[in-house]
C-alpha cells in the first residue's frame, strides 16, 4: 500500500481496570503517555489484550473516544470492532470512525465462525460502511476461523480493506497470500515470536503484548528490520523470546496485565472468566522480568 496505516510497532494495550471492574481511565491515560513516550508507532484500543470480549457496548465506544483524545494524533489510533455480529461490527466500526479512529481492526467471527464465502461477506459488508482503513485479524486458535489465502486475495480487492493481523502461525500459507495480493495488502505480525521473520518476509511490523511491558525495545526490534538491518533485529527477537512466551504462559492478557502491575502500574484484574495466575506461574513471571532487568 502506498500509504501504510503504520509501520513498526503497534501496541495492542491492556485496559486497566478498578477493584469493582469498572474501567480505570487515569491508569489508561499513564500508559498511552508510557507507550507514546518509548516510541511506540500505534496504539490498538480494545483488542484482544484490551479485553474487548467482556467490555459493553458502552465502555468499548468510551475506550475508544478517550483513546482517540489522549493521543491526540501523535501516533495513528486503531480500534477493535470486531464480533461475530456482522451488523453490530459494522455499527461499531462506523463508531470508531466518527470518533476520529485512524483504522479498525476486525477480528474473524468467532463461535459461529462461517465459512470462506461468509467470511467474504462479513467483511464486505463491514468495509462497505466505514471510510477509513481496515485491518482483517486473523486468529483460528481464538476463533476456529482461518482466511485462506485465496480468500485473502478477494477480500484485498477492497478499497477499504488494507491490512491483515495474522496469527495463523501458518508462515507458509502466509507466504502464498503475500504472493497472490501482492501490495494490495498490508501484512502485520500478529505473534509476538513471529515479529521479525513476518517484517523480513515483507511485513510492515507487528500487533504487539510484548510492546505493552517493551515499548522502545519492541519498536527497535522492528526498526531494525524494516530498514534490512536483519541481523541486529533477529538478535532482539532470539534475546527477548523468553519473556515474549513468557507473556503468552497463560490466556492473554492475563500474564502481561500481570506484568504491568509488577512494573508499578494499576491495571488491576481481568474480568472474568479470565481467572488470576497461579503463585507459581505469577512467581515464574516475576523471575522472569527480573532477568531482563524490568523489574528490581
Amino acid at each position: 500500500m502506498a500509504n501504510p496505516i503504520f509501520k513498526g510497532s503497534a501496541v495492542a494495550i491492556v485496559t486497566p481496570m478498578n477493584n469493582d471492574g469498572s474501567v480505570n481511565y487515569e491508569e489508561y491515560g499513564k500508559l498511552i503517555e508510557f507507550q507514546i513516550n518509548n516510541g511506540t508507532d500505534a496504539i490498538v484500543a480494545c483488542g484482544t489484550t484490551g479485553e474487548s470480549a467482556t467490555l459493553t457496548k458502552e465502555e468499548h465506544c468510551e475506550v475508544i473516544r478517550y483513546t482517540i483524545e489522549k493521543v491526540n494524533k501523535r501516533v495513528p489510533v486503531i480500534a477493535g470492532t470486531g464480533s461475530n455480529d456482522t451488523v453490530f461490527a459494522a455499527e461499531l466500526s462506523k463508531e470508531a470512525e466518527d470518533f476520529g479512529a485512524d483504522a479498525i481492526l476486525s477480528v474473524t467471527p468467532y463461535y459461529n465462525k462461517t465459512s470462506q464465502a461468509g467470511l467474504v461477506r462479513h467483511y464486505t459488508y463491514i468495509a462497505d460502511r466505514i471510510n477509513i482503513p481496515m485491518i482483517l485479524y486473523n486468529v483460528p486458535s481464538r476463533t476456529g476461523c482461518n482466511i485462506k489465502p485465496e480468500t485473502y486475495a478477494q477480500l484485498a480487492k477492497h478499497p477499504n480493506i488494507q491490512a491483515t493481523k495474522e496469527a495463523n502461525g501458518d508462515l507458509s500459507a502466509l507466504v502464498r497470500t503475500m504472493a497472490l495480493c501482492g501490495d494490495q495488502l498490508d501484512v502485520y505480525s500478529g505473534e509476538d515470536s513471529q515479529a521479525f521473520s513476518i517484517t523480513a518476509m515483507g511485513g510492515l511490523g507487528v500487533i504487539s503484548v510484548f510492546a505493552n511491558v517493551c515499548p522502545r525495545e519492541c519498536h527497535d526490534m522492528m526498526a531494525l528490520a524494516l530498514k534490512g538491518n536483519f541481523k541486529e533485529s533477529f538478535a532482539m527477537q532470539k534475546y527477548y523470546i523468553e519473556l515474549m512466551d513468557m507473556l503468552f504462559s497463560d490466556v492473554n492478557p492475563i500474564p502481561v496485565k500481570a506484568a504491568m502491575n509488577l512494573l508499578g502500574f494499576q491495571c488491576g484484574p481481568c474480568r472474568l472468566p479470565l481467572a488470576p495466575m497461579s503463585e507459581q506461574g505469577f512467581e515464574a513471571l516475576r523471575v522472569c522480568l527480573k532477568k531482563y532487568g524490568i523489574i528490581q
